[in-house]
């Protein structure tokens, strides 16, 4: 097995919403904000070479939706899903499975894109994989959460018969290194692949753990659906780390890729960060 980042891009989000009921006079520490509020993220994505099978792990926003909506987000950067498959040796043909870890628009605006006036999926090749239990939220949504969960980046997918679903049961195997985790309090259902990789054990955080800087408990995201159960299953998964000794793999921190966690008197705090590709 070998894995590769796969960088798409930064955007950018108000950082209260960031950090919820955190004081920005805490928060801002790690991640400064510009003069409109706004901190910059990362949409940092996860290939995954297991035998003959190329899983990339979520596809960041995209480059489908128009003008007015990408003004909102402020993108930046030169990387690209196209240009970061490219360098390290392959491109969207050569995906044979899209693993969306949850349907909101940074994580799967990718997965879709537009071709002759059409919406296509972008991995024509590529089985794409979510549950059957988030796939129902999300295109059913909530009014609180319908804007992140954008009708052209999901319906397509499976109008193409390209859609498979996972068990929503926690621990399902998904390949024989890699098994499926499930966290529930940002939206329902979100899965976060757990990789057997040289001896260690991976957990890609999609947004259980955005950042470094959310690593203390009360630094949940007011963007998350049920705060209470999301600090539940961070303590969950925060001992769970500590214990086993984790490398966690971050979605969305501007600069760090992968940290692991440990415990001191004061608590379970960041114990090293460092590149997928130094492991």
């Amino acid at each position: 097995m070998k894995l590769h980042t796969i960088d798409t891009g930064f955007f950018k989000l108000d950082g209260g919403a960031m950090f919820g009921v955190v004081p920005k006079s805490l928060w801002q520490k790690t991640n400064p904000a510009d003069d409109k509020n706004l901190c910059t993220w990362a949409m940092r994505c996860l290939l995954v070479e297991d035998g003959d099978r190329l899983i990339l792990i979520d596809t960041g926003i995209g480059n489908k939706q128009d003008e007015k909506f990408f003004s909102h987000y402020y993108l930046h950067g030169t990387d690209t899903i196209d240009s970061s498959l490219a360098a390290k040796g392959f491109n969207r043909n050569d995906i044979t499975d899209v693993f969306l870890t949850h349907l909101h628009f940074d994580h799967v605006g990718g997965a879709v894109e537009h071709i002759n006036g059409n919406l296509t999926p972008a991995f024509k090749n590529a089985t794409y994989w979510s549950n059957a239990q988030h796939w129902e939220w999300a295109v059913n949504p909530n009014d609180r959460e319908k804007a992140s969960f954008l009708k052209e980046n999901i319906l397509p997918i499976q109008e193409s018969g390209q859609l498979k679903f996972i068990e929503a049961q926690d621990g399902v195997t998904f390949t024989n290194d890699v098994k499926i985790r499930f966290a529930y309090g940002h939206t329902d259902a979100m899965m976060l692949p757990q990789i057997s990789y040289k001896g260690k054990q991976i957990l890609y955080m999609a947004d259980l753990l955005p950042s470094v800087g959310h690593i203390p408990l009360p630094y949940v995201m007011a963007y998350d659906m049920f705060p209470m159960k999301t600090l539940d299953e961070r303590k969950h998964y925060w001992k769970e780390a500590v214990d086993n000794e984790y490398i966690l793999y971050l979605e969305h921190d501007p600069v760090i890729e992968c940290c692991t966690l440990q415990q001191t008197e004061k608590g379970i705090k960041l114990k090293d960060t460092f590149m997928l590709k130094d492991l």
